[in-house]
């Protein structure tokens, strides 16, 4: 045999849905897989093209596409997925006729719980959100998350009490976006402030077609797992790898420290990290008011320093 032989060679691994991807659906599948897969490489090898100090953002853009890329194999060999009965029965449908039951990828939802919250770091960071700000945003990004996941595993109308509840997660994710981490990244200027605004506008007109395309699969059986998988897949290639090309662009001269973000190089004193090389450096060398003071070199080399006797040089 030749070709995609995934479906048939997987048919027997679990329960079958009425209503499942075909061929087509799974040759796509495994098409953003190889995409997701060669981004990553792209990605890492830039990455140790820079410092490491400069590495931040190329480590947690190739752990988005990695982790999209193990999803999209899942989805391609038709695994990762579980036959539920649908709430609206459309006998007249050329398209989802035949279902009683449909597929919902798991899968799916395993990814965007792990990759989405890495896309909002990034954008937060490059704003200098404060750390109370970036883990409050990332928990309604798995609230939100979750909400899709158990809606579509529910088989009655309440999947629209969670769609609703997701909706509201990130329409919060868009408030902090817009206005919180505006403020701060306005405050950066510069590149980062241009990145952010760059990014940010990109990644939430593409996430506020997710809850669309949620509706028209999981939620009301409208259209085929096979356009399900080109709805999804369009989304996430755009949010994903477009998303992370315009990223690491904007951030091209963008250094750690402009970002407020030290870190130490390997090879760098714990002294030069702490002290920098003065206010060149970003730190402050006289504090409220008073000149700041050579440190005293009495006792160096010995545990203890103990001051001069009078009388004694």
């Amino acid at each position: 045999m030749s070709g995609n032989q995934a479906l048939n060679a997987n048919r027997y691994v679990g329960q079958q849905a009425d209503l499942q991807i075909t061929n087509h659906g799974s040759d796509w599948y495994y098409t953003v897989c190889a995409m997701m897969g060669l981004t990553t490489l792209v990605i890492m090898g830039l990455a140790f093209r820079k410092p490491q100090t400069h590495r931040l953002f190329h480590y947690i853009a190739a752990a988005i596409t990695a982790v999209a890329c193990v999803a999209y194999f899942a989805m391609g060999s038709n695994l990762g997925q579980l036959p539920i009965l649908v709430q609206w029965i459309r006998p007249r449908s050329r398209w989802v006729g035949a279902a009683g039951t449909r597929e919902i990828f798991y899968a799916r939802y395993i990814d965007w719980a792990i990759t989405t919250p890495l896309l909002l770091l990034e954008l937060l960071l490059t704003a200098g959100v404060p750390t109370p700000t970036i883990l409050a945003t990332l928990l309604a990004d798995v609230l939100m998350i979750v909400c899709g996941l158990i809606g579509a595993l529910t088989q009655t109308r309440y999947k629209w009490g969670f769609w609703t509840f997701g909706m509201a997660a990130l329409f919060f994710i868009a408030y902090e976006l817009l206005f919180d981490a505006r403020r701060h990244a306005n405050t950066l200027g510069g590149d980062p402030k241009k990145t952010f605004w760059m990014c940010s506008v990109w990644l939430l007109l593409l996430w506020f077609l997710y809850p669309v395309a949620w509706g028209l699969s999981e939620g009301g059986n409208v259209i085929h797992p096979d356009s399900e998988a080109i709805f999804y897949g369009i989304l996430d290639v755009l949010s994903k790898i477009v998303f992370t090309g315009l990223l690491l662009w904007g951030h091209r001269k963008t250094s750690p420290r402009a970002l407020g973000r030290n870190i130490r190089e390997p090879d760098q004193t714990a002294e030069k990290y702490h002290h920098g090389d003065g206010a060149g450096e970003g730190f402050p060398s006289t504090l409220s008011g008073s000149t700041a003071s050579p440190p005293s070199t009495a006792g160096a080399g010995h545990p203890t320093a103990h001051p001069a006797a009078p009388g004694h040089v």
